[in-house]
């Protein structure tokens, strides 16, 4: 913290940290929040990371819905990536519910994805990637879902416009007032709650059930547990959990 906070106090020509905090506390803007934001936040990805949520979508919560024509039986989907990131994971939740449904054909999916950091959801709506970024995708995927560009001398590879066109990309700080309503049919959280004390972590939780469809899918990182956290979620597997009727 010390050393990112340290290069915008350099940059902006300031004497302590206590300099930069009453910067950002007097920028009637906005712009500087912002700015401290992108700096401070953590932002580790690839494509298909914790590939078990993806073979759970493909092989278990997927079929269910083709078979009932959707969870409201309109062939209609909604997710929301919640930490996106630079956009690794919807990508790949985008690539995994194309894969599954026959390209999509007949279905109406939408995701949305959202971040703390403008940063990083420039580079996800660009959706440009360096080729050693692309480890976690096989060869038919990137030949069927990314574009080959040369940029600098480098390879690189762009996500085609029809799957950056199912994800819209937004800035949200997960605990300020949500100005959607959804409902959702899964809601990817993964590796997030980790930085948050157990009252928050508490608190998020119980947004997202009240945001989920019925028999909606929260999923979190391999590295979280809802053990010890108070919720009305219903245990699937490891780091897989389903919407069920709340707790009396």
């Amino acid at each position: 913290l010390r050393s990112r906070l340290g290069k915008i106090v350099r940059r902006r020509g300031l004497a302590s940290f206590q300099d930069y905090l009453r910067l950002v506390e007097e920028d009637a803007t906005g712009d500087e929040i912002t700015v401290l934001l992108d700096a401070v936040s953590t932002n580790v990805t690839s494509f298909f990371r914790e590939a078990d949520h993806f073979r759970y979508m493909e092989e278990v919560m997927l079929p269910r819905l083709v078979e009932a024509g959707g969870p409201r039986g309109d062939r209609t989907i909604r997710g929301w990536s919640a930490g996106c990131s630079t956009g690794e994971e919807p990508y790949s939740i985008a690539v995994t519910l194309l894969q599954s449904l026959s390209g999509g054909k007949g279905w109406d999916i939408r995701l949305l994805a959202t971040d703390l950091s403008t940063r990083v959801l420039s580079i996800a709506r660009n959706g440009l990637y360096a080729k050693d970024k692309l480890k976690g995708v096989s060869s038919p995927t990137l030949s069927r879902y990314f574009a080959r560009e040369a940029h600098d001398g480098g390879e690189y590879y762009r996500v085609h416009a029809g799957l950056r066109g199912l994800i819209t990309y937004a800035r949200l700080n997960l605990m300020e007032p949500y100005p959607f309503q959804g409902p959702f049919d899964f809601i990817f959280c993964r590796n997030v709650m980790i930085y948050f004390d157990r009252k928050t972590q508490e608190t998020l939780v119980n947004r997202f059930h009240r945001y989920l469809a019925e028999d909606g899918h929260l999923f979190i990182g391999h590295s979280e547990s809802l053990n010890g956290v108070s919720h009305p979620f219903q245990y699937v597997r490891p780091s897989v959990y389903r919407k069920r009727e709340a707790l009396p």
